[in-house]
């Protein structure tokens, strides 16, 4: 693991955004600008494809943006099975976790990466956003979406259809934020209404 999460203790939540792929970096990339807009500290948890030659060390665009704190995991090689990058997950997050305990974590969707980081949140009581929670896809991805909001504590759908999913999922409406999709809406909800 590489990097290191601030010290800073400035004004402000810590909140840490978990990426394993430049799909998910790009709706959670500005949640995190408007999160540093607002006075929180963000740290990215960066690991899974991201961090593979064989898809373009995508990590590097994490690394570009230049202000956020940035954390490196190496989860999986190429070829492993869905089982053991979950594993490896769940071990090197939880390990980072003992270490930094953020106010707020933040995943987005339904790799298998997110369903570790959401589990170890849980496990650990540390409170999950899940970002496109109520999606359906009909594949296993729609059920680690599902479990992936089971175990998150905050909800940012994306539209008013994917909220009443989540709804019938059980959890509790003011849980349930409608903020669209992040990367092309720019009305998004202030964080501070999320981590308060």
């Amino acid at each position: 693991m590489t990097g290191s999460a601030s010290t800073d203790t400035k004004p402000g939540r810590d909140l840490l955004f978990f990426t394993g792929t430049r799909a998910d970096y790009g709706k959670l990339e500005p949640l995190a600008l408007a999160a540093l807009d607002a006075g929180h500290r963000v740290t990215f948890f960066v690991t899974g494809m991201h961090m593979l030659v064989k898809y373009g060390l995508t990590k590097e665009e994490v690394h570009q943006q230049k202000r956020f704190n940035v954390v490196e995991f190496i989860n999986q090689r190429d070829g492993y099975p869905q089982d053991i990058i979950f594993a490896k997950t769940v071990s090197g997050f939880s390990d980072f976790l003992q270490e930094h305990r953020p106010d707020l974590v933040i995943i987005h969707g339904d790799r298998v990466e997110a369903l570790a980081c959401s589990l170890v949140c849980a496990t650990n009581y540390i409170r999950c956003a899940h970002v496109e929670g109520g999606e359906v896809s009909g594949t296993i991805d729609e059920q680690f979406r599902h479990c992936n909001t089971k175990l998150s504590s905050v909800h940012l759908v994306s539209s008013d259809e994917a909220k009443a999913r989540v709804v019938r999922l059980g959890e509790p409406p003011e849980t349930i934020h409608v903020i669209g999709s992040p990367e092309l809406d720019n009305d998004i909800l202030s964080l501070d209404e999320v981590v308060n």
